[in-house]
């Protein structure tokens, strides 16, 4: 059995809709929180088979209140690159992985978006990923992709919205299993908060089922491409 250690930054944001498809596959998740009183982070991969790299909400890495565990989780990050193992980065998640794999970040407002992202490569996720797909973003800042980056899909203005590296890893800038809830407790947990957000948590109601339809093709995609039901990770579990 896999085990998939998840990094969660804030109380609102967690793994959403994904729980419910790692579970049916029998891929286990161990949070670790290190937001919380006495909360910590692994020091190495040791024990894992993949990492995953939540979202923090209004919290960036170069603008904004800064994620205070950035360089403890940069360090995981590589550690579980170098070991060869996945890694699955979620909006601030995704940058931290752009960053680890050599590429950089560049401030961006906080921002809440409601719109419809675009396959650029017909094998992306090992031929998965639905030509498009709703997404509903809430971040700060953006990723800038390492050279040997492979760009799976973009939104309306070309801007990367599903990236991959090193083989196994992925970077969605978007929360593919994000639910309303989770951005109504954002809201409610932050000061800090994009405009808009009635609008958006309209728009993502009426595309939340969308949203679930979509995530089924994208994790038959994910668990192959970061080769979770296979001994490929396991070869590499250190």
């Amino acid at each position: 059995m896999f085990t998939l250690c998840v990094v969660q930054h804030t109380d609102g944001e967690f793994l959403g809709l994904l729980e419910d498809h790692f579970e049916g596959r029998a891929i286990r998740f161990a949070y670790a929180r290190p937001f919380v009183p006495g909360g910590s982070l692994p020091g190495t991969a040791q024990g894992y088979d993949g990492l995953v790299l939540l979202g923090a909400g209004p919290r960036g890495m170069a603008s904004g209140d800064l994620l205070p565990s950035l360089d403890a989780e940069s360090r995981l990050t590589s550690a579980f690159l170098d070991a060869g193992l996945p890694v699955i980065g979620i909006g601030l998640g995704s940058i931290i992985l752009a960053v680890a794999a050599g590429g950089g970040c560049e401030a961006a407002p906080l921002r809440f978006i409601v719109g419809e992202a675009r396959r650029t490569d017909p094998d992306a996720l090992a031929g998965h990923l639905p030509p498009t797909y709703p997404y509903a973003l809430y971040m700060r800042d953006r990723a800038l992709l390492p050279a040997d980056a492979r760009v799976l899909a973009v939104d309306e203005d070309g801007a990367p919205m599903l990236f991959q590296i090193r083989g196994n890893c992925l970077g969605f800038t978007a929360h593919p299993g994000i639910k309303s809830g989770m951005i109504e407790d954002l809201v409610m947990e932050f000061d800090a908060t994009p405009e808009h957000v009635p609008e958006g948590l309209a728009k993502l109601a009426a595309q939340q089922r969308r949203i679930a339809e979509a995530l089924s093709g994208i994790m038959v995609g994910l668990v192959k491409v970061a080769g979770l039901m296979t001994t490929d990770a396991a070869r590499g579990r250190v």
